[in-house]
C-alpha cells in the first residue's frame, strides 16, 4: 500500500523510483454475495435487522476496543457483529470482554462470536451485513477490505489501511482516521441511516474490488521486476 511505501522509504533511505506498490489481490468468483443465511442462524443475527460487521483478531493494531467503545451508543434497532478471536495477550482479551460486557449492557443486539470461522461463513457474515468496519490504527495493506468489498459491502476503514489506496469516500467505501472512537460512531451512525445510499457503496465496492485479481497482482509484479532488472 501507499502507506507502507511510505514507512519502508523512511526506514531504510531507499529512493522512492525503486518502489513499487503491488496491492494483494482476492478471487471474485470465491469471494462474491452469499445467499443462504445459515451462519447468521448459527450464531442468532437477526435477519430482520441491519448489522455492522468486524471480523479479525483481538488486537490494539486492529483497534477493536475503540469499536466496542463506540458501539456503546448506537440506535438498538441496529446490530453490532464481532467475529473477533485469537487475542494477542491474556491482557487485551479481558479488556475486549470488558468493553464488549459494558456495550451489552447498555444495548441490544451486540453479537460477539469468539472465535475464527471457515471462509464459507465468513463471506455469508461478509454479505449480509449493512456494513464492514475495518477500525485498524496501522495495517500494511488489510486484504479483508477487498473481501468483504468484493462480497458487496460498504467497507468504513481507516486511512492507515491500504484501503485508502482504492476508496473513495463516500463513493466505494467510507474512510476515517484512525484511532477514533468518534469518528467510528459518526460515520456508522451516517451508514446506517443512509441505506438507499450504502446500497449504491456496497455495488461500487464490488465493482472495485473486481479490479483487484490474482491475475492482476502476478501482472504487476512481473511488469516491476522486469523494470527493476538489468537488461
Amino acid at each position: 500500500s501507499e502507506g507502507t511505501r511510505r514507512d519502508v522509504e523512511a526506514l531504510f533511505q531507499i529512493e522512492p523510483s525503486r518502489l513499487h506498490i503491488i496491492h494483494n489481490g482476492i478471487d471474485p468468483d470465491e469471494y462474491q454475495p452469499a445467499k443462504t443465511h445459515a451462519v447468521l442462524d448459527r450464531f442468532g443475527i437477526d435477519r430482520s435487522k441491519p448489522y455492522a460487521l468486524f471480523v479479525g483478531r483481538i488486537t490494539r493494531q486492529k483497534g477493536i476496543i475503540h469499536l466496542a467503545n463506540a458501539i456503546q451508543h448506537f440506535d438498538p434497532g441496529f446490530q453490532v457483529v464481532l467475529c473477533a478471536g485469537a487475542p494477542d495477550t491474556p491482557e487485551i482479551a479481558e479488556e475486549m470482554k470488558t468493553a464488549v460486557a459494558a456495550a451489552q449492557a447498555k444495548r441490544d443486539g451486540i453479537i460477539w462470536i469468539g472465535e475464527m470461522i471457515d471462509n464459507p461463513s465468513k463471506i455469508e457474515l461478509y454479505s449480509h451485513a449493512a456494513v464492514f468496519v475495518c477500525p485498524s490504527i496501522y495495517e500494511p495493506f488489510g486484504i479483508i477490505n477487498l473481501e468483504a468489498m468484493a462480497c458487496g459491502v460498504p467497507v468504513l476503514c481507516t486511512t492507515s489501511t491500504g484501503g485508502a489506496d482504492f476508496i473513495a469516500h463516500r463513493q466505494n467505501g467510507l474512510l476515517i482516521d484512525p484511532g477514533s472512537t468518534t469518528a467510528i460512531e459518526q460515520e456508522l451512525v451516517w451508514a446506517l441511516t443512509h441505506r438507499d445510499e450504502l446500497f449504491q457503496i456496497g455495488q461500487a465496492a464490488r465493482i472495485e474490488a473486481e479490479k483487484h485479481t490474482w491475475s492482476a497482482y502476478r501482472r504487476k509484479f512481473f511488469a516491476a521486476y522486469t523494470a527493476s532488472t538489468p537488461a
